[in-house]
């Protein structure tokens, strides 16, 4: 795709802002293919997130859905939403500018957790964690079924698994889903960024009315990869909350590559190499082997 949205959704745009963007920008991230934008013009600035397939036309409408109904700090700027059939598109504002970590620092993290409690202590019109992601709640329960795809990582061996289970399962399914606040289950530093009225969380497609401790819980696997405190320390006694997040990741990391977001295994893999070690840990599990 070249550097600038196409004409039709550069009119969209400026339909949506109320000014016409003298330039745009393509920038890079996320894990899916979606088409993302900053346009400028004088000192007015904003990002455009444009759907490509029908994976990313789904994504994007939970998304505004959820920028519809969030309020608070935490959250960007919400402009505006157009549901075209094939290419609807998202415009909110502009965050290039904040910092986005890492490196972390005691202060930062501090900073981010604070703000991920004012989220949970939110309510919002928006669908339970099971609605929302009904194939992401028994991650072990996968791996009993099918156990290959999980040793294929050669993280644990099948006599630790075999062990392990009894206990990975009962605790997954201890740990409750369901809740009242606001949770965004999506945290990772991709998705954070610190400005000067505080950190900000983009990407909200997957907010739901959750478990706020499983939420905050998914945010320390990748924290502790960046150097971070092991999750433990942000999330004490919540051998539940540590073996369910480790069961998704342990479910989906050796799965095929993803065509349309070809990373999002090494992310899950990534995520999984101390998720999986705070689970052993908190669950008193022999050591990985």
């Amino acid at each position: 795709m070249s550097g600038e949205p196409s004409g039709s959704v550069r009119e969209r745009a400026a339909a949506l802002l109320g000014w016409t963007p003298a330039s745009w920008r393509r920038v890079h991230g996320g894990y899916t293919p979606a088409a993302r934008y900053v346009g400028s013009a004088g000192g007015e600035r904003c990002f455009l997130k444009v759907a490509t397939n029908a994976v990313t036309r789904d994504m994007l409408r939970r998304e505004a859905r959820a920028y519809g109904v969030v309020a608070g700090d935490f959250a960007p700027a919400f402009i505006g939403w157009d549901d075209d059939p094939e290419s609807p598109l998202l415009l909110i504002e502009d965050l290039s500018n904040a910092t986005w970590p890492p490196p972390w620092t005691p202060a930062l993290i501090n900073q981010v957790r604070a703000s991920i409690e004012a989220m949970h202590a939110r309510s919002a019109e928006l669908p339970t964690m099971s609605e929302v992601m009904p194939d992401s709640l028994f991650g072990w329960t996968m791996v009993a079924e099918d156990p290959e795809p999980f040793l294929s990582l050669a993280l644990a061996s099948r006599a630790w698994l075999d062990g392990a289970l009894p206990a990975l399962l009962a605790a997954e399914a201890a740990c409750a889903v369901e809740g009242t606040a606001l949770t965004h289950f999506d945290l990772r530093s991709d998705n954070i960024c610190i400005t000067a009225s505080g950190p900000k969380f983009i990407d909200w497609a997957e907010a739901c009315l959750g478990n706020a401790a499983l939420d905050l819980g998914f945010w320390l696997p990748s924290l502790e990869l960046e150097g971070g405190p092991p999750p433990e320390m942000l999330l004490a006694g919540h051998a539940e909350v540590a073996a369910r997040v480790c069961g998704y990741f342990a479910a989906r990391a050796g799965l095929p590559i993803i065509p349309d977001a070809p990373r999002v295994r090494d992310i899950q893999r990534a995520q999984l190499t101390t998720s999986l070690a705070w689970a052993q840990r908190a669950l008193g599990l022999p050591p990985l082997g």
